[in-house]
């Protein structure tokens, strides 16, 4: 599992017809204080996250696993919106 932050979306119209009518989010990845990781991720919304909010992203088979994903070629997803973060 990732931490990350969503950033946008991604619209495709032409898509495999088993990702219609799932929304895509742009994930940048972050580390515990909040400072950003590099590169991106594209993963399929589960949890009707918005934008700037802090989620758990899961990749690979874990994705597909994901409420909604059976059978669809994921292989990212958005299962949580992170409320608090504390570590010591």
């Amino acid at each position: 599992m990732i931490i990350g932050r969503i950033l946008g979306t991604v619209v495709s119209s032409q898509k495999d017809e088993r990702l219609l009518g799932k929304k895509l989010l742009i994930v940048k990845p972050v580390n515990l204080d909040g400072s950003d990781q590099s590169g991106y991720v594209v993963a399929v919304d589960t949890v009707g996250a918005g934008f700037h909010e802090k989620v758990i992203v899961v990749s690979g088979s874990s994705a597909r696993l994901a409420e909604g994903n059976r059978d669809c070629p994921v292989d990212a997803a958005v299962i949580g919106v992170i409320d608090t973060i504390d570590f010591t």
